[in-house]
């Protein structure tokens, strides 16, 4: 994920969905705030704020959940 596509995101305060593995209810979805070389911060609906790493797919939430081959 490229600085200006985390500046994107947060600019229009688009939701976006964290794909961290094959289970889709391991995605977080939420509102990009901020981030550093290695670590993006996500605000959630609850308003808590989790930190993942950049190493993530990260995609708009409107857009369909990849296909994973297990």
């Amino acid at each position: 994920m490229t600085e200006e596509q985390l500046d994107k995101f947060r600019i229009e305060g688009l939701q976006v969905r964290v794909v961290r593995d094959a289970l889709q209810q391991n995605d977080v979805v939420g509102i990009v705030v901020a981030w550093d070389d290695e670590s993006v911060l996500i605000r959630r609906r609850n308003r808590r704020v989790v930190k993942l790493s950049r190493e993530y797919l990260m995609q708009p939430a409107s857009e369909p959940r990849p296909e994973f081959n297990l």
